[in-house]
């Protein structure tokens, strides 16, 4: 039986906290900025935990 990898994308994607939940970062924060308004770039900022409907898939990319 060979070892279980991590997905290499998942990895740079998520964090895991001491508890064990699963932080995300939200998406739209890289580029092409300026259409959106201060309001939406502030509620993007910081991080958010995993919807309890996809953590087995992020827990199996993950390989918790």
């Amino acid at each position: 039986m060979h070892k279980s990898k991590t997905h290499s994308g998942a990895k740079k994607r998520f964090k895991i906290t001491a508890s064990g939940k699963v932080l995300r970062f939200r998406a739209y924060r890289s580029h092409i900025l300026t259409k959106m308004t201060r309001k939406r770039k502030r509620q993007l900022h910081g991080s958010t935990l995993v919807h309890r409907s996809d953590m087995n898939r992020v827990a199996r990319m993950l390989v918790i």
